[in-house]
């Protein structure tokens, strides 16, 4: 058996961290097994499905890395495959016509209510033959005797009577199929072995088993994984902060460090914490999974940010700090004055995220307006003027612009002006920088390079002395 699973968000907005978990934790599953993943974009809701939320959906799996086998599937194109199933179902008498109207259906529901018994469909047009109209749906018939026993690969056991369960619809009155028979159809025509989704399935999971057991289809494995709450223990929403994929992206995290913090959303291996793509495959495993909600944790999340941006190959942090600095305004593709691996060993100390790194190495690539005035003030002071001239004319007869000669300029200045070193360097700093904040300032003018040196060293030298 090859073990194929697949992630199959809806394209009605942005693609959320909890559904990205999703998506990983099914791509981990069939990389593990050698089996396939699968995207299957569940367009059927066409009032809220939108071309833009099919490009967030494939952006944010770009951005993640989360590869799929095959072509992504739209069920917009399947409706003649769900059309003939649903033929099949009402031809086997698993399936029957209901023309109740939405106002007796509401009647019921508050009779029901009123009663407190469980809102459910009462079966009144289950075996009384109507025939097809413009006002009849088309309902599933679902067993009266027995239960369902959903072996869940997280949550344990879950057995649902089918006396809970009412006759749902599964084709509309223009003849549109409703999603539980369209994922019945789709999972069992892609010979889906796992199916890895959130736990708010749950309650659809006996019905589709139900469906599936009609058509003769071999049952999938069921993990239904459990939520992820804010900080204040309510379902994460855009109100505890960053929830769409590409909204990490925006603020500066690396996508090794997201799929690292949600690999722990509820999964772990012993105590490890630090997760390459390779151990998260290596290790994973579905019975680790905590049948628990998990909180999103903003703050581990920087902390987990700033390891990576620490400790992975620079080259490798390199084409996303290309974009945030594209982000403002920085085309660093098409200028190549600064050697961006190194910038990013300079900076990656001082930083946390991906878009400060790229604010505060924009000095490298364009003037700044004015000085740090707090800085400026402490580091301008009287005969700053002379120590920048002298640093000038000693930059200016370098032969080579690297960082051991840089010092060697900067330590033989502060010994011949016979000043304290941060007399010669904060100056220095301030003066090429705008601000008293840099890296050391060696690798900073080495990555500033000569010529803004020179430039940088003369404006500031006409400031003072202005």
């Amino acid at each position: 058996m090859t073990v194929t699973t697949r992630f199959a968000p809806s394209p009605t907005g942005y693609l959320h961290v909890g559904g990205a978990r999703t998506a990983l934790f099914s791509w981990l599953y069939a990389r593990k097994h050698n089996g396939t993943f699968i995207l299957r974009i569940e367009d059927t809701d066409l009032e809220r499905s939108t071309q833009e939320s099919v490009q967030a959906i494939f952006d944010g799996m770009e951005w993640l890395g989360l590869n799929y086998d095959t072509e992504p599937t739209f069920q917009t194109h399947n409706f003649p495959r769900y059309k003939e199933i649903i033929g099949k179902l009402l031809q086997t008498g698993h399936a029957y016509y209901c023309d109740c109207s939405k106002e007796e259906l509401e009647t019921l529901r508050e009779q029901q209510m009123a009663a407190k018994e469980k809102p459910r469909y009462n079966g009144k047009c289950r075996d009384a033959h109507k025939s097809q109209s413009d006002k009849t749906v088309i309902r599933f018939k679902t067993p009266i005797e027995g239960a369902i026993t959903i072996a869940d690969l997280v949550k344990g056991d879950i057995t649902v009577a089918n006396k809970e369960l009412d006759d749902l619809v599964i084709a509309r009155t223009e003849g549109s199929p409703t999603y539980n028979l369209t994922v019945v159809v789709d999972d069992m025509d892609m010979k889906i072995t796992h199916v890895i989704r959130g736990d708010d399935h749950i309650n659809n999971t006996p019905r589709q088993i139900n469906i599936l057991k009609a058509l003769n289809a071999p049952l999938p494995e069921y993990a239904h994984l459990p939520m992820i709450l804010g900080s204040d223990g309510a379902r994460l929403s855009k109100r505890h902060g960053a929830v769409s994929v590409m909204q990490f992206r925006d603020e500066g995290y690396l996508p090794q460090a997201l799929l690292n913090y949600l690999v722990r959303l509820g999964w772990s291996h012993g105590d490890q914490e630090i997760f390459s793509i390779d151990e998260m495959i290596e290790h994973f495993d579905l019975n680790d999974v905590n049948g628990a909600a998990s909180t999103f944790n903003m703050e581990k999340l920087l902390w987990l940010n700033h390891h990576y941006l620490m400790h992975s190959e620079p080259s490798e942090i390199v084409p996303h700090l290309i974009w945030h600095l594209g982000a403002i305004g920085i085309d660093a593709n098409t200028d190549k004055s600064v050697d961006l691996v190194e910038l990013v060993k300079a900076q990656r100390e001082r930083c946390k995220t991906l878009v400060e790194m790229a604010n505060a190495s924009r000095y490298f690539y364009q003037e700044f307006e004015t000085y740090d005035e707090k800085s400026a003030k402490k580091a301008f002071s009287e005969g700053s003027d002379n120590v920048l001239s002298e640093l000038k004319t000693a930059f200016a007869d370098l032969q080579t612009w690297e960082k051991e000669a840089l010092h060697d300029v900067v330590k033989n200045t502060a010994e011949k002006l016979e000043l304290g070193l941060g007399k010669v360097a904060q100056p220095l700093r301030v003066a090429i920088c705008g601000s008293g904040v840099s890296p050391s300032i060696d690798i900073t003018l080495a990555l500033l390079g000569k010529e803004k040196t020179l430039a940088r060293l003369q404006r500031a030298i006409s400031h003072i002395q202005a």
